[in-house]
């Protein structure tokens, strides 16, 4: 697929024209830039937006430049820029530090591994480099940010014509705004989403004096409330088929509060604290506090940013390790793998998704098979090295979880041991580090935890390997039992409305298994660390009445945490981590 960056003059001429008298420096444009491919174009402004090639407000490119042809599948393209989603919000757009040039900027080196232009991407630094330039960014701000973050109401491309990440990309409602309705269609939508949380109604009217009184203070709690509710605002006046739905609606300002999916309450007034009031209790009882919230956690909090996983970066011997693969030395996939790696790690390039992608890639899985299949297991551990090293790449990792078939090439890769045979230390350890790269990718561990025969091959191998008599094994392990909790505790901690992708048996089965090796652990005060971490997030918010509180109760789960601090008494971050989690279990 052909990769395009379409470059747009926002200034429309007049940066050419007046940049070096105003500010020394000759600029040929104030740029927007985006990305076609498939007959899309993909743009940043507000939120992620895509349109038919050139249809968008901005008018016709000043230039188009061909950045290459991509090899990836048109599923891990649409993911990813699905991923992006959380990256390139509305809110986030920052004329200069955070804008459409960043995320074509992103976008190209995960399609062809290749920068947009230098003079593009560096004009806000040079700008901002003169001095006015400082003085006019909040005056320049305000004037381009209509234009930079227009609406989504370019004609939009014909379905299946590409690999759309969401059908309402820029149709999406923000969080932590008030929701307008303008029809009892969009009304019923929007309550709907708010089916497991809660939603409230302001009923208003163009002639109703009180109503814009509220309006303010409406807002600023839609802002308070973020994703915790759906706040609308439907004018009656303007909407019949909303009025013949509620007759009882008689005067305006009316509030309608829903719990749930059910109704709950309704007033009328404009009565500022009344509605605070209302409002908040509702959200507590939709969202009731955790006893965890109230806790003073500094050593289990700091280590819980959202996304810092261990990853296994180390290099061997590239050329050794190609010659355990024989007869597949010079294999032309396995060199062009080989090649990329030398060529990242002489670079020094971080993070690695900003150097080229190997052009080979598509070929590497159906190799992959064809090495598990026809080499002897003793070589396997040398294949899921090298796949190691290529998975700290996050595309190659989400690469490798996407393409079909995904799942059969993690399985054989990431398979258990069997028990009836001695599998080599080398694969064991290999295949926890190799595990533990994927969460290199935030695509990877979905394909890892949503395919159910993955996911118990990941938890077999994990909960085994915390019990073995190897102490890197164990210490490895640790770090992937830290990656799948913490990657877990997350997606809790981010919403209630998103399911977890440990389910309640997978949390109890794996707190069992932390539980045991922390108290069996008698060498390493770095597993029982790592592994306290671990128990931590399963427990912190867990839910007060489930299996895996029960089961910490059953354990005495304090108990023997504080029995480690007496055979790790020198480790001063494991004391502290140890009672802040034991305090976690006592709190219930």
């Amino acid at each position: 697929m052909d990769v395009e960056l379409y470059v747009y003059d926002l200034s429309k001429g007049l940066a050419r024209q007046w940049s070096l008298q105003l500010t020394g420096t000759h600029m040929d444009a104030i740029y927007h830039t985006s990305i076609v491919l498939e007959g899309v174009e993909y743009y940043f402004g507000h939120g992620i937006q895509m349109a038919v090639p050139g249809s968008t407000h901005h008018g016709q490119p000043m230039e188009r430049v061909h950045l290459g042809k991509t090899e990836l599948p048109t599923d891990v393209i649409a993911e990813y820029i699905q991923s992006l989603e959380e990256i390139y919000t509305p809110e986030s757009y920052d004329l200069f530090l955070h804008n459409c040039n960043n995320f074509t900027q992103d976008l190209a080196m995960f399609l062809v591994g290749k920068s947009i232009p230098d003079h593009i991407r560096n004009l806000p630094q040079t700008f901002l480099s003169t001095p006015f330039g400082q003085m006019m960014k909040p005056q320049i701000e305000a004037a381009l940010r209509p234009v930079t973050q227009g609406p989504g109401i370019a004609p939009q491309p014909a379905p299946g014509a590409i690999p759309a990440p969401r059908q309402t990309i820029s149709q999406s409602q923000p969080r932590g705004k008030v929701r307008v309705v303008t029809s009892l269609t969009q009304l019923e939508h929007e309550l709907a989403s708010a089916s497991n949380s809660c939603a409230v109604i302001f009923f208003t009217s163009a002639t109703c004096p009180p109503c814009k009184m509220v309006y303010p203070v409406y807002d600023e709690l839609a802002e308070e409330a973020g994703d915790k509710a759906v706040l609308i605002k439907a004018d009656i006046s303007t909407t019949p088929d909303i009025a013949r739905k509620y007759p009882s609606i008689r005067g305006t300002p009316t509030f309608k509060t829903y719990l749930k999916g059910q109704p709950t309450d309704e007033w009328s007034g404009a009565n500022p604290a009344q509605l605070r009031g209302n409002i908040r209790l509702l959200i507590e009882m939709a969202h009731p506090t955790h006893p965890h919230r109230h806790l003073n956690l500094p050593s289990f909090q700091r280590h819980i940013p959202p996304s810092t996983y261990v990853l296994y970066k180390s290099t061997p011997r590239l050329d050794k390790l190609a010659q355990k693969l024989h007869p597949y030395t010079q294999h032309p996939t396995l060199t062009s793998m080989i090649t990329y790696i030398t060529s990242r790690s002489s670079s020094g390039t971080e993070p690695p998704a900003d150097h080229p992608l190997p052009k080979d890639l598509p070929s590497y899985p159906p190799f992959l098979t064809t090495l598990l299949t026809s080499l002897p297991e003793e070589s396997h551990f040398a294949i899921l090295d090298l796949t190691r090293i290529l998975t700290l790449d996050p595309r190659i990792a989400s690469y490798l979880a996407e393409e079909q078939p995904s799942p059969k090439i993690l399985l054989t890769l990431l398979s258990p041991d069997n028990p009836q045979t001695q599998t080599p230390y080398s694969k064991s350890l290999t295949t926890l580090q190799t595990t533990c790269n994927l969460f290199s990718s935030p695509l990877a561990p979905t394909t890892l935890l949503t395919n159910q025969t993955l996911k118990q091959s990941l938890l077999q191998t994990l909960t085994t390997s915390l019990l073995s008599p190897k102490p890197q094994l164990r210490v490895t392990a640790a770090s992937l039992a830290y990656n799948l909790t913490i990657h877990n505790h997350n997606i809790r901690f981010a919403s209630t409305e998103v399911e977890e992708p440990l389910s309640e048996d997978d949390q109890v089965q794996l707190t069992a298994s932390i539980v045991e090796a922390i108290d069996r652990e008698e060498e390493s005060g770095e597993v029982v660390e790592g592994l306290v971490f671990a128990l931590g997030c399963l427990v912190y918010e867990a839910a007060v009445e489930g299996g895996v509180v029960d089961l910490c109760r059953v354990m005495g789960v304090g108990g023997v945490l504080r029995g480690k601090i007496g055979d790790f008494g020198g480790r001063d971050g494991l004391r502290k981590i140890v009672e802040e989690v034991a305090g976690l279990v006592d709190r219930f």
